[in-house]
């Protein structure tokens, strides 16, 4: 165990359909999955209960600080199309161990937003990707793991035995 801070963003880098977008990219917002509740409260129960109904994952976000061609193309994909997008990070901790995240993503641009072109100014990008499937590695090794069908967790599946009772196995 380190007496020190681990595991500290000092850079990233993004790629949008396998083209490595540096210096280009100003903001990534990483979409991390978290769990879909409902509340119960049945017969004989004094109180609501939190149950879990499953996964969300919002959409994918970055801004760039260039009307970039290769990725306004990147909307005008068939129905159902969609892209590979990558983030990387260099972890660093204080004690100098650097650790690389890789978060893998594949999904549909859905989004270019409004750019303002204004003289002397960047005129900024802001897309967004509905993400379809998204995979996060720090050191090579899988932290989480989530597409439309399963979740899983250090590699582990949160919803193999669902899938079972359904036969889907």
């Amino acid at each position: 165990m380190k007496s020190t801070p681990s595991y500290i963003l000092r850079n990233c880098a993004f790629w949008a359909d396998n083209d490595v977008k540096v210096g280009q990219t100003s903001e990534i917002e990483v979409p991390f999955p978290k769990e879909k509740t409902d509340k119960i409260r049945n017969a004989g129960m004094i109180k609501e209960r939190t149950l879990s109904m499953g996964y969300e994952l919002d959409d994918l976000e970055f801004t760039m600080s260039a009307l970039d061609p290769s990725v306004l193309k990147l909307m005008l994909g068939k129905p159902g199309s969609e892209h590979p997008y990558m983030a990387t990070g260099a972890l660093v901790d204080e004690d100098g161990t650097t650790h690389t995240a890789t978060l893998y993503i594949r999904g549909r641009l859905i989004d270019l937003g409004n750019s303002t072109w204004k003289p002397g100014e960047k005129a900024e990008l802001k897309c967004k990707v509905a993400t379809h499937y998204l995979k996060l590695e720090v050191d090579g090794s899988e932290v989480f793991e989530i597409d439309d069908f399963d979740f899983s967790v250090g590699g582990v599946s949160q919803t193999g035995d669902i899938r079972s009772a359904l036969l889907l196995n």
